[in-house]
């Protein structure tokens, strides 16, 4: 205490000049209005740009959050889709009743690893049975088909990339509706892929897309890609064509699983014509 004295004491002249100058700023500018205007003015920019980048810090700190529930409201979005119902027809001499039922719902999920530089590439999402997810349901993002289920955890799944040599996604072009497979080529380009076993009376064009066909785990009409290159296959009935995939795997964060409500009991019916075969 008695150093604190000694120094005000011996700085006395200037902490008399420092209060006289400020309350001399503060005289001048309250009964100067276009002063005490710059003032307020200038006051509000610095606080506004610390208030932007205390907003721009907290709204980056909230982005994992805010990213979960735009997945969540993209996956509720997909199952209000006309193409995730099919249609309840009841004929009655001439009045048709035709109701829209659900066929295909979705989980949103994120994944939490993923490769694409192997010939045999899996993702992990953080979605597994407790959830819903079974083995063998496709997987899709916001731009096309990422792959199918493999294996189901409680907490976890692993999803088998369209990148793998065993994946095979029935497809079609999209002006005139010929189905082909979709299955990924031998030189593991991760941005490409094979449309095979395409009719020779397709007549496709570079940059026609290709969609899931009615034929497929996914609902129809799904992006798989664009006609990239055409190339013949032999000279038999058939083409094989190059396709550019519509996802880009190494950028893969959220994805929707797609609960297919009638895939037990097609697999049951299938596996029963096998059977007979």
């Amino acid at each position: 205490m008695r150093n604190l004295l000694i120094f005000i004491t011996k700085y006395n002249a200037f902490f008399l000049f420092l209060i006289f100058e400020i309350a001399s700023l503060i005289i001048y500018v309250k009964y100067n209005s276009f002063q005490k205007a710059s003032v307020i003015n200038s006051t509000n920019q610095i606080t506004g740009g610390l208030y932007a980048r205390a907003d721009e810090l907290k709204g980056y700190l909230s982005l994992r959050e805010v990213n979960d529930q735009l997945a969540r409201e993209n996956a509720a979005l997909r199952n209000q889709l006309k193409s995730s119902k099919y249609v309840d027809t009841v004929a009655r001499k001439t009045v048709i009743d035709t109701i829209y039922k659900q066929q295909y719902e979705y989980i949103a999920a994120k994944v939490i690893n993923n490769s694409i530089n192997k010939r045999n590439n899996y993702l992990t999402i953080d979605r597994g049975s407790r959830d819903g997810i079974e083995k063998g349901m496709g997987v899709i993002n916001a731009n096309g088909v990422v792959g199918k289920v493999a294996f189901v955890g409680e907490h976890l799944a692993i999803v088998q990339s369209l990148l793998h040599k065993d994946s095979r996604v029935s497809g079609m072009l999209a002006y005139n509706k010929e189905i082909g497979y979709l299955q990924w080529g031998d030189d593991m380009n991760p941005h490409k892929a094979l449309l095979v076993d395409v009719s020779n009376n397709a007549q496709p064009k570079v940059g026609e897309p290709v969609l899931t066909s009615d034929l497929s785990l996914f609902p129809a009409g799904i992006p798989l890609g664009k006609v990239s290159r055409l190339k013949a296959k032999g000279t038999g009935f058939f083409l094989n064509l190059e396709v550019g995939l519509a996802v880009d795997f190494s950028k893969l964060e959220y994805v929707d699983v797609v609960v297919n409500k009638f895939a037990k009991e097609q697999a049951g019916l299938e596996g029963q014509e096998k059977k007979d075969e």
